[in-house]
């Protein structure tokens, strides 16, 4: 099991990460990022080690939101030593959404 380190912000978070960082900007009232859930647990399963995948609810955090231009929901953005490298908006299955961040990370 990871052991669970502690960050003073976001971004320290993520440029202090050992992987790169898959962040699910999401909202509760959202019904596209509910379909998502259950394949972000798959990807996190088939990438293990590799990934990490932190979830940040746009409606508690809307500085963040505006900070990544984050229009529509759910958005991935993947992170490599601080700094975004890839963006995905909208569903993707379990299959797609691994072959994709395979070639990012």
């Amino acid at each position: 099991m990871a052991t669970k380190k502690e960050f003073n912000s976001f971004e320290e978070m993520l440029s202090g990460a050992d992987v790169p960082v898959l962040v699910d900007f999401y909202a509760d009232w959202c019904g596209p990022c509910h379909m998502m859930a259950p394949i972000l647990e798959q990807v996190n399963a088939q990438l293990q080690g590799r990934i990490q995948i932190v979830k940040i609810d746009t409606e508690k955090y809307p500085e963040l939101a505006s900070q990544y231009e984050i229009y529509a929901l759910p958005t991935l953005v993947l992170f490599k030593q601080g700094q975004p490298v890839d963006r995905i908006e909208g569903v993707l299955q379990t299959p797609q959404l691994v072959q994709r961040l395979t070639t990012s990370i």
